[in-house]
């Protein structure tokens, strides 16, 4: 015998998506600027910026189980604004409300910095196509060698939601983080804005230190070919 009614009816897709349009509408009202993030057809993020930062959450066992709880939020477009800024990225994300999360990521360490401009030095050619607004996929292993990349890691991730769900990364907040996968696939630049980095800098400090190399060879070349030279003068050869 059914009782006419369900305390616990949970709402279909359908309502919960029209739910999140009036939430955007409203929001819009008081924020023309906002900025949602939409996803068309069945990937998250097509470039390979977009599906790089999404893999990179992926593969961390912390991340792994609890990121998916954000991938039907984001096809639905319940992510009703997001803006990324350096160390910081903001999102909107509808729920039972409007949720405010807010992801911090630290800024790089004086070694870690090192290290990437060392391994970048030995691909000025790929360097030379970033700064011409391309984004070479033979950096990739550098950008996403783990820990030690650009993309960051789990413990360089700090997160918070409005939501009274309890995970550190609850489904808002694991929308927000596919949600730069999706919006990097129309501006990969904003990466290096969350990081903190300048490109045109990262190659020119790479080719300054290219060529202090090449000149110290070059000197230590020279000063062998006048020892050369001096041995054949006192030997009379």
């Amino acid at each position: 015998m059914g009782w006419g009614y369900d305390y616990y009816s949970k709402p279909s897709v359908a309502q919960q998506r029209a739910k999140a349009q009036k939430q955007l509408a409203k929001l819009r009202k008081a924020n023309p600027d906002i900025s949602p993030v939409l996803v068309e057809g069945s990937k998250i993020a097509k470039t390979w910026w977009g599906s790089a930062w999404c893999k990179n959450l992926e593969r961390y066992a912390d991340f792994s189980n609890r990121i998916g709880r954000g991938r039907s939020y984001i096809k639905n477009g319940f992510v009703l604004d997001l803006n990324i800024s350096e160390g910081l990225i903001t999102a909107k994300v509808s729920g039972s409300s409007v949720y405010d999360v807010i992801i911090q990521i630290d800024s790089f360490s004086a070694k870690k910095w090192k290290s990437i401009e060392a391994l970048c030095a030995k691909r000025i050619d790929s360097l030379t196509a970033l700064a011409e607004g391309k984004f070479p996929e033979e950096l990739g292993e550098i950008f996403m060698k783990q820990e030690d990349g650009l993309f960051p890691s789990p413990k360089e991730i700090h997160m918070d939601c409005s939501c009274p769900d309890w995970a550190t990364m609850c489904k808002h907040v694991a929308a927000a983080l596919y949600a730069v996968g999706a919006r990097l696939d129309t501006d990969p630049l904003l990466f290096f804005s969350l990081r903190g980095i300048d490109p045109s800098e990262l190659i020119k400090k790479t080719v300054d230190e290219k060529m202090k190399s090449l000149l110290a060879n070059a000197e230590k070349k020279t000063e062998r070919v006048i020892a050369e030279k001096d041995i054949m003068r006192i030997f009379g050869v």
